[in-house]
């Protein structure tokens, strides 16, 4: 995380300002979770497994919780299932640590979304890439304008897939009253340095790219070192082990768990598309969490991956112990 002083002032300052500073002080203390959603075996919504596993992924203490975002299959929820899974991480997080809900889709939809994580009690939304089209930056900006201007909570943009903003962009961005920072999906450090540059005092910034870890000493260069964590909806255990040594200086423990664990994870997870949530969500299973499957259009690993996916949690377990 980038930052650069008091917080830029935007809408309800107060309540706004108080979720930054929590996010920023969370971000500092741990990784930040995005947790699956859980369904049962006919596919579901299973919020007594949800609860069951978000009390087991709340107690290592993360720097805030991201429920429903794209580890949690926000494209596959309904509008009840929504906030049905929002309540819940509301009441079992209980004001421990900041609660990001995602929105997404286009604005109009998003707005549909934004409001029922308002209800719940959400403290701050995540803005995931809209569906299907490509769009000029004036398009994407304006996107998020509408969203912040039917809320009341800040939201968090995240730049991934078909959503790039330039520095122009981020300034932009944070002229709009109740924007707060960026999540950053595509590891272009050479741009994000920009970012970061052209962003006000109090924007705050987090890698968000997919397994996280592999990249996060990297973003640190660019001032950038708070981080998403997908290994954490599966395996607190090494995320925690990881993040503590990194922030600890302890590079032969960083550099065991990338060459061992994380590097062979991101290796299996780019066999087959769509593994980067199934393969968590399959993590989870083998680790005994009520986590259930992933809904269509993903798709369950196979039989031979699920082997090797073992093989690489036992042996990361393993090391996280032994540090």
């Amino acid at each position: 995380m980038t930052d650069h002083g008091a917080p830029h002032d935007h809408g309800d300052h107060h309540d706004h300002e108080r979720t930054i500073r929590r996010l920023r002080d969370g971000m500092a203390r741990g990784v930040l979770s995005f947790p699956l959603t859980s369904f049962d075996a006919d596919g579901a919504l299973d919020l007594a497994g949800y609860r069951a596993y978000l009390e087991r992924q709340l107690s290592s203490e993360p720097g805030a919780v991201f429920p429903a975002c794209g580890t949690g299959e926000f494209h596959a929820l309904d509008e009840d299932e929504y906030r049905a899974v929002v309540e819940a991480t509301v009441e079992i997080a209980a004001g421990r640590l900041p609660v990001v809900a995602g929105v997404g889709y286009g604005w109009a939809q998003a707005l549909r979304f934004a409001r029922i994580a308002e209800e719940a009690g959400a403290d701050a939304l995540l803005v995931l890439p809209h569906y299907l089209v490509n769009a000029p930056e004036a398009g994407l900006v304006e996107q998020v304008r509408r969203i912040a201007a039917g809320t009341s909570l800040p939201l968090i943009a995240y730049q991934r897939g078909q959503v790039t903003f330039s520095a122009d962009g981020v300034r932009a961005l944070a002229e709009i009253p109740g924007v707060i920072g960026l999540k950053d999906g595509h590891s272009d450090l050479d741009r994000l340095q920009r970012l970061t540059l052209a962003a006000p005092d109090g924007f705050l910034f987090f890698n968000g790219a997919p397994t996280a870890e592999i990249q996060a000493a990297a973003y640190a260069t660019v001032g950038v070192p708070a981080y998403s964590s997908a290994v954490h909806a599966f395996a607190p255990e090494i995320a925690g082990a990881f993040f503590t040594a990194l922030h600890s200086g302890d590079t032969a423990t960083t550099r065991t768990l990338l060459r061992d664990f994380y590097i062979p994870l991101v290796e299996l997870r780019d066999t087959t598309p769509g593994y980067s949530v199934s393969l968590v969500k399959a993590a989870a299973r083998l680790r005994g969490f009520p986590v259930g499957p992933v809904r269509a259009p993903l798709t369950d690993p196979s039989p031979e991956h699920l082997a090797v996916l073992q093989q690489l949690l036992d042996l990361g377990l393993k090391l996280a112990a032994d540090r």
